[in-house]
């Protein structure tokens, strides 16, 4: 790396904290902060949309995986696509309109509304640890990508990138996290798909090489291993159901339209961050075949065969993946820290000001939390499927289920929301203690598969009261409403 690459890195760094300085002016109320004053385009929104999900675990994560296995390394961001499509036929606008009649800003308050308070709280804390886990996952690839580049500690980068994303999120919000995003998947995009791809395959040809050299093992589409595969694809696409940051981005579009048309954007997009990330670990099997750790293929990729100048653009294109995804993760869990833990249960009388303040705290809280996890646990997949199964298995049926199904009821989403919580932390921590065959099944199933059954018992049983049924008749109203 010489002065150039280096100058292109500090000017992006330079640019997010501008950017949040410049989103604080804007910025009046909490409605602001975590929602942008809910008046964002389809464009916007699908920027949110792919920077909260093609991060540095898609980009490192994804080409980590091509790098060792080949062509089945896409099938994670691919899943990513069918979540976002699934995502916005079924649930985009009936959301949009819920929150105009709930005046909600958090996806906790939405499962309160439909349920009771103790699935808010339990929404609330799977909530929390999945935007944990998620920030710990972005951190990883953060510090593998400034590790290679500067020879730094890995502590020293952990500081750093949590440093500028804390300071941007916190003082700008989610305006902040809009504009920074758009400038940094235009840069993804440029320096991955653009630039990344085709001077790795310039190359391969210089170099009389293809990727038909590589054993037949890396064309595979099986070769992660089907169980792996399915465990991993439904966790994903179920994740899109009960992660917080899907409700913001549908609460903060302009209308129920926009919010739909913004996250059918991002899963079209989304399609050519798999295809380039897979490519690039793949040619980095043949360019460079004897790297220790699979998560530094692209890094060390760029820094051994990029011109200078090149080199730079393509590196802030990855940083930027994994600023766009640890930004948006940190002020989720920042959100429901503040509004469905302080504000609701600590202090309901809160100013808008000291609400704010307490926004910042809670933002430096995840971002740390995020970076000693990650410090624990360096498998960027391995935090994922943990992160995915929390956040899905006991939520998804009872948020779905939600405006689809009047017998839902708030009975069930507790018992379902607790067991698999339960479920996947004892699968975790069994994994860590024990070698036994139990845990080396992946925790969705156990988690997924307890968690609906009493969901299901528990609600075809349960005798709903005339609140009950008020609220499943609001919410079924806002699913068949026109747009």
């Amino acid at each position: 790396m010489n002065s150039l690459d280096i100058a292109i890195i500090i000017a992006y760094f330079v640019g997010m904290v501008l950017l949040g300085l410049y989103a604080q002016k804007k910025q009046k109320s909490v409605d602001d902060y975590y929602l942008g004053g809910k008046g964002m385009s389809a464009l916007r929104i699908g920027v949110l949309w792919m920077a909260g999900w093609i991060g540095g675990s898609s980009v490192i994560g994804t080409s980590a995986n091509g790098y060792a296995m080949g062509i089945t390394a896409v099938w994670y961001v691919l899943s990513i696509a069918v979540g976002c499509l699934v995502f916005a036929f079924a649930m985009a606008e009936p959301i949009k309109r819920m929150s105009g009649v709930l005046n909600n800003i958090t996806f906790p308050e939405l499962i309160c509304g439909r349920y009771d308070v103790k699935s808010g709280v339990m929404c609330s804390i799977t909530t929390i640890l999945a935007m944990i886990g998620y920030t710990a996952a972005q951190f990883v690839s953060g510090a593998a990508i400034l590790n290679v580049l500067t020879g730094w500690s890995l502590g020293m980068c952990y500081v750093i990138a949590a440093a500028v994303i804390t300071f941007y999120v916190a003082t700008g919000g989610l305006l902040a996290v809009t504009y920074t995003d758009m400038a940094q998947m235009v840069l993804l995009i440029v320096g991955v798909v653009l630039l990344g791809v085709p001077f790795a395959a310039s190359h391969l040809g210089a170099d009389g090489a293809s990727l038909h050299d590589l054993p037949a093992g890396f064309f595979d589409l099986g070769a992660w291993g089907w169980p792996t595969i399915l465990a991993f694809g439904l966790s994903t696409v179920l994740s899109f159901f009960t992660s917080m940051d899907s409700y913001t981005r549908c609460i903060a579009a302009r209308d129920a339209a926009a919010a739909k048309r913004g996250t059918i954007y991002a899963a079209v997009a989304v399609l050519f961050i798999a295809g380039a990330s897979t490519y690039l670990g793949m040619a980095g099997r043949l360019l460079l075949p004897d790297l220790d750790n699979s998560n530094n293929v692209i890094a060390a990729m760029v820094v051994q065969i990029f011109p200078h100048g090149l080199k730079g653009l393509v590196l802030v294109g990855v940083l930027s993946a994994i600023m766009s995804t640890a930004d948006i993760s940190v002020l989720t869990g920042s959100a429901s820290l503040t509004k469905d833990i302080y504000q609701r249960y600590v202090n309901p009388n809160v100013s808008d000001a000291a609400l704010l303040r307490t926004g910042l705290v809670c933002s430096l809280f995840i971002g740390v939390a995020g970076a000693l996890f990650g410090w624990y646990n360096q498998n960027i997949m391995n935090i994922l499927m943990i992160t995915f199964t929390i956040n899905s298995a006991g939520l998804f049926l009872p948020t779905v289920c939600a405006f689809f199904w009047k017998r839902s009821c708030a009975v069930g989403a507790f018992a379902s929301m607790v067991s698999a919580t339960v479920i996947t932390i004892l699968w975790y921590v069994g994994g860590l203690v024990s070698d036994a065959a139990l845990f080396q099944t992946d925790a969705l199933w156990p988690a997924f598969g307890v968690s609906s059954v009493l969901y299901v018992v528990l609600c075809l049983t349960h005798r709903q009261t005339p609140e009950e049924l008020e609220k499943a008749k609001l919410f079924f109203t806002a699913r068949r409403a026109e747009s």
